[in-house]
């Protein structure tokens, strides 16, 4: 199957264990057994797929758009923490988004398992802030690129997550961060090329993948997503470097905003997500599967179906924030909390205010709730300590914050409740 866990991940670092140090040899093999890299033109697939990644555009479009900027800010960083959480969750590593944020803050479990999953979930949200702030513009696909993503995920990873083990010879070996694998590998079935012609095969990855147009570069992310996995490049951490990268391709070719996680739509279907990526695999069946050795229809049927996940997120993400339903779930847990006395009255006035106009600055509190400024600012202070609003500075405008442990009041469905 295609998980991190090429070889099964080690939880605690024996005396046994050793730096990879074996070297495996190239082979020798053709870059031509891994075409095709693109569903060209000509394909009698390209249509359908076209029309996905146009649709697509267009509602990532309109979605992005629909946002302001600071409310978009608000988003991604919830978002953050689902596309980690539902990564990790593909992998078998149940972190909740709610542990993410406590996390964040430095508020580990004391269980030391659970707390080095809180550690790597903080790495992964590290690793994808950088991207969402340009850290892979232009070079998602690029050898450098890839393992930059790598070693910045791995060196934030406590020692314990780093250890593997090969279930044949029964050595530990440890994950060097950004380094690409040394030893053959096989990934479920799929028997990865030899660990020294990896690098020419990442050559051919970032040639095609590295100058299209737009349609393509948005059936990139699907099709490329299921190259590298093909190619396996490091000893652990393939799966989430795959999805990093491809949600690092949409961020720049869609402009997303990264308020939509594919992530989710993925570990939401993930037994059909792995048995696309497995049929991947299989050599090209007839004179109409295209003209590479690996099958064109498979690869095709991933595309469309990765499409479709992404179409589906956007259509929910938008859902979850339309401005009247937004609205009404905000409100009614802060007339809520007036009644119990844990927020002070005409706190929603607040909330709505932020809410509509993106952000507020301190100066207009007063005169959102018809008060003076001192019953003004206990409000905005009482909101600030639940952690519902925010500002970069005492000065600065406040702005809306989707704290994790409210998403089921305020965004529901967007994880499972804990």
């Amino acid at each position: 199957m295609y998980t991190d866990d090429t070889m099964g991940v080690v939880m605690s670092s024996n005396a046994d264990t050793k730096e990879d140090i074996v070297t495996a040899p190239d082979r020798g093999e053709s870059i031509a057994m891994m075409e095709p890299l693109r569903i060209g033109e000509t394909s009698r697939h390209r249509g359908k797929l076209t029309d996905l990644a146009l649709e697509l555009a267009q509602k990532a479009a309109g979605f992005r758009r629909s946002l302001p900027e600071s409310l978009l800010a608000s988003l991604s960083d919830l978002v953050r923490a689902v596309n980690c959480y539902y990564s990790n969750l593909i992998e078998g590593h149940d972190t909740h988004p709610i542990d993410i944020e406590r996390a964040l803050k430095n508020d580990y479990s004391k269980d030391a398992h659970q707390r080095d999953l809180q550690l790597e979930a903080k790495a992964h949200i590290a690793v994808q802030e950088w991207i969402d702030r340009g850290g892979l513009k232009g070079r998602a696909v690029t050898s450098d690129g890839i393992r930059e993503a790598h070693q910045r995920f791995c060196e934030l990873l406590p020692e314990d997550l780093l250890w593997i083990e090969d279930p044949e010879k029964k050595e530990r070996v440890r994950v060097v961060a950004g380094e690409l694998r040394k030893r053959d590998v096989m990934a479920g079935t799929h028997v990865a090329v030899s660990a020294g012609a990896v690098p020419r095969f990442l050559a051919r990855f970032e040639e095609v993948y590295g100058a299209l147009n737009k349609t393509d570069s948005i059936l990139a992310a699907a099709t490329g997503h299921h190259r590298l996995l093909w190619i396996h490049p490091f000893l652990d951490g393939n799966g989430r470097v795959a999805r990093l990268m491809s949600h690092a391709m949409l961020l720049e070719s869609l402009d997303t905003g990264a308020a939509w996680s594919v992530a989710r739509g993925l570990a939401r279907n993930v037994e059909a997500y792995k048995r696309h990526l497995v049929a991947c695999d299989q050599p090209r069946r007839n004179d109409l599967d295209g003209r590479g050795q690996l099958t064109e229809e498979a690869l095709a049927a991933f595309a469309e179906f990765f499409l479709g996940i992404c179409i589906d997120q956007v259509n929910f993400m938008e859902s979850l924030v339309q401005p009247d339903r937004l609205r009404t779930r905000i409100r009614m847990w802060a007339e809520e909390g007036i009644r119990l006395g844990n927020l002070p009255a005409k706190s929603e006035n607040i909330l709505e205010a932020v809410l509509y106009r993106g952000e507020l600055p301190r100066g207009e509190a007063a005169g959102v709730v018809n008060t003076g400024n001192r019953q003004a600012r206990r409000i905005v202070s009482a909101l600030l300590e639940h952690g519902v609003l925010a500002s970069e500075s005492p000065r600065a405008p406040l702005r809306l914050v989707f704290p994790a442990q409210l998403a089921s009041r305020w965004m529901p469905g967007l994880f499972p409740d804990k």
